[in-house]
C-alpha cells in the first residue's frame, strides 16, 4: 500500500498563449487619436494629458500628437504618466 496518493499528470500544462501586452507605442512616437499606447493589466501607467483609460485598463490617445512619458515626484511620486503632445 502507498503511504501517499499518486500525483496526477497533466499534458497541456503551461501551454497557454501571452496576452499581447505592452507598450505599443514608445516616447516620440506620433499617434492619431484612438491608437493604443500601452495594453496592461491593473493601471501599472496612468493616463495623462490628451489621453483616457479604457475599461480593460489599456491607455489610448484623445488627439493626434507625439507620446510622452513622464513620472511624478512629490505627492504621486514613481507613478507613470503617458501624454500626447500637440
Amino acid at each position: 500500500m502507498a503511504k501517499v496518493a499518486a500525483g496526477t499528470t497533466t499534458s497541456n500544462y503551461g501551454k497557454v498563449a501571452g496576452k499581447r501586452l505592452g507598450v505599443k507605442r514608445f516616447a516620440g512616437e506620433e499617434v492619431k487619436a484612438g491608437n493604443i499606447i500601452v495594453k496592461q493589466k491593473g493601471s501599472v501607467f496612468h493616463p495623462g494629458k490628451n489621453t483616457y483609460m479604457s475599461k480593460t485598463h489599456t491607455i489610448h490617445a484623445k488627439t493626434d500628437g507625439v507620446v510622452e512619458f513622464r513620472r511624478m515626484s512629490g505627492f504621486k511620486r514613481g507613478q507613470y504618466f503617458i501624454d500626447v503632445i500637440e
